[in-house]
């Protein structure tokens, strides 16, 4: 008998020394010997790798990465190397640059400018171009305004992972997106599958308030799978991880349909591709751990 899609991961993650290693081993519980020193070094050479500015390398993405990566690491904000990370994020916010900066005539009437879209943080002033980027998790953006929506919702996440969340500029943040939600209601309107589910990851962090606008999204995706459990115009491992993150039953349910043609991209190896490769195989795992009905 073949081996299983869990299977290939747990032999895949096995010995992997990387932040995706412990989590994958941490999620089977099957850590390994010295997991915890691992984690810990990992950790002090992310660290290590900031500019005194606090960033990595000067690069918006990679930045707000390393809080993401650092909370993983078990690193609170009394942590010096994820203060400075934050600290340069929150500098960030609402600077020029900041998606729904400006304003027209149809951009007003779409509530798509600054008069209603507030909080955001800016990845580049506005003459640096930023697309196309392509995220941790291997989603590229080429689209500008696409690009700049989902960098600022990754450090939204990063803000409220790192417990952020109730400060002002989240709260104005989170506000935004979700008055910006009550627009989602189709699957092929201004804003593109893509950006929905960055803004529906970013919701799924915030906290009370945003029941209604997470559940409403996640149903939208529900609805918009095909019958092999994919969609169409979206990249399924975002999608996956961002509807784990909601926690909803509807979601896990949802899930559950990509899991079959999730086994069928599964190469040999246990991965699902040269892209972003530890960390789609981690989102992966997580969604077999978490809505695969034989476990």
């Amino acid at each position: 008998m073949s081996p299983s899609a869990l299977e290939r991961l747990t032999l895949y993650f096995g010995v992997v020394r990387s932040r995706q290693g412990l989590l994958a081993r941490a999620a089977l519980d099957t850590p390994a010997p010295g997991d915890d020193t691992l984690a810990e070094d990992i950790a002090r050479t992310l660290s290590a790798e900031l500019r005194p500015d606090g960033t990595v390398g000067g690069g918006a993405v990679p930045t707000i990465w390393r809080v993401h990566e650092l909370v993983d690491l078990g690193r609170d904000r009394t942590d010096p190397a994820l203060s400075a990370t934050l600290t340069w994020l929150l500098a960030t916010q609402g600077k020029a640059g900041a998606y729904g900066e400006g304003c027209d005539k149809t951009r007003h009437a779409q509530r798509l400018c600054q008069h209603f879209v507030r909080g955001f943080f800016s990845p580049a002033p506005p003459e640096v171009r930023v697309a196309p980027i392509t995220l941790p998790n291997g989603k590229a953006f080429r689209v500008e305004a696409a690009a700049r929506f989902a960098i600022s919702c990754l450090g939204l996440r990063a803000a409220c992972r790192a417990g952020l969340g109730r400060e002002p500029g989240a709260t104005q943040h989170l506000e935004s997106i979700r008055a910006l939600a009550e627009q989602w209601t189709t699957w092929s309107g201004h804003f593109a599958p893509d950006s929905i589910v960055a803004g529906l990851h970013a919701l799924a962090q915030g906290g009370p308030g945003s029941e209604a606008s997470v559940a409403r999204v996640v149903d939208l995706i529900g609805a918009n799978q095909t019958p092999d459990g994919l969609w169409a115009n979206a990249d399924p491992f975002p999608t996956l991880d961002a509807l784990q993150a909601t926690g909803l039953e509807s979601a896990r349910a949802i899930t559950a349909r990509v899991l079959p043609a999730l086994g069928q991209r599964q190469r040999a190896d246990g991965s699902f591709g040269a892209m972003a490769q530890q960390e789609r195989a981690l989102i992966a795992l997580r969604a077999l751990l978490w809505a695969s009905p034989d476990l």
